[in-house]
């Protein structure tokens, strides 16, 4: 109830909840890459919600990445570090709420071919890194998941399906984040992403094999201490996905996999 009221709240400022009534499903905007600023993370004459503040504990979905004007896409680094996004105006200085989990996608290069020789550009493999570099470090470096996903072929849709559907997928995510809620019923804190300082070192610090792996990485890869604090919380929630009680090695392994690669060669 406490976060349908949070929602709501935005909603009636932005003048979207439908009749007045409060709205009681997580919001889900997916804004086009021709968004501007002020539509992205709020403003106008009479300042109003963002989309990043529209998607206030939900999904904010940014399709095609680079397509985003990169100084559109770098106002979003305040909000997702603080959960809120400030917004000045001659007339107004106003506060929003913008705890989001912000999923984006993205072509490896333009031509979206990289890796088939067949079909990638003459370019390849140095549109694909001029590509992604349209998109700045600092905003890639508060995203904690980079996942590459391969093609899909026409024989990949002849597959039986995977052994856990969604349904079950969303059944663990559920128990995982009940399982927060209770463990931070005391704190200023409903989920792993945002907890740091005390409650980080409480939580989420690694058994002593864990702890060696991740000092490793961290020389190896190059880790900013932002860095270093995402892969703490990402590995505390596999183990809490797992139904474990400690962040063990296997966990620092697996959230240290979804840190960003350099782009292929």
């Amino acid at each position: 109830m406490p976060e349908a009221l949070e929602v709501s709240m935005v909603g009636s400022v932005a003048g979207t909840l439908e009749e007045g009534r409060m709205q009681q499903q997580r919001p889900f905007r997916a804004p086009h890459h021709s968004a501007s600023m002020p539509a992205l993370v709020g403003g106008g004459l009479k300042v109003k919600p963002g989309e990043v503040s529209l998607a206030h504990m939900g999904v904010l979905f940014l399709d095609e990445l680079p397509e985003f004007q990169r100084s559109v896409l770098d106002s979003l680094r305040q909000p997702l570090e603080t959960g809120e996004v400030s917004v000045a105006r001659a007339n107004a200085h106003v506060t929003f709420p913008a705890r989001v989990q912000m999923i984006a996608a993205m072509n490896p290069c333009r031509c979206g071919h990289l890796g088939d020789a067949a079909l990638a550009c003459s370019r390849a493999p140095r549109c694909a890194a001029d590509y992604q570099a349209k998109v700045s470090g600092p905003l890639l470096d508060r995203i904690d998941l980079h996942v590459e996903v391969e093609a899909v072929t026409a024989r990949d849709l002849t597959m039986p399906p995977s052994a856990e559907g969604s349904d079950e997928v969303s059944a663990r995510v559920a128990v995982a984040r009940s399982l927060q809620t209770r463990r931070y019923s005391d704190i200023d804190a409903r989920t792993n992403a945002e907890i740091d300082g005390d409650a980080l070192e409480a939580y989420a610090t690694p058994d002593e094999a864990g702890q060696q792996l991740l000092a490793q990485a961290a020389e190896a890869m190059h880790l900013s201490a932002r860095s270093y604090t995402r892969v703490l919380r990402v590995a505390r929630t596999i183990a809490d996905l797992a139904g474990g009680n400690a962040v063990t090695r296997i966990h620092v392994a697996e959230a240290l996999s979804y840190r960003r690669q350099a782009p292929r060669a």
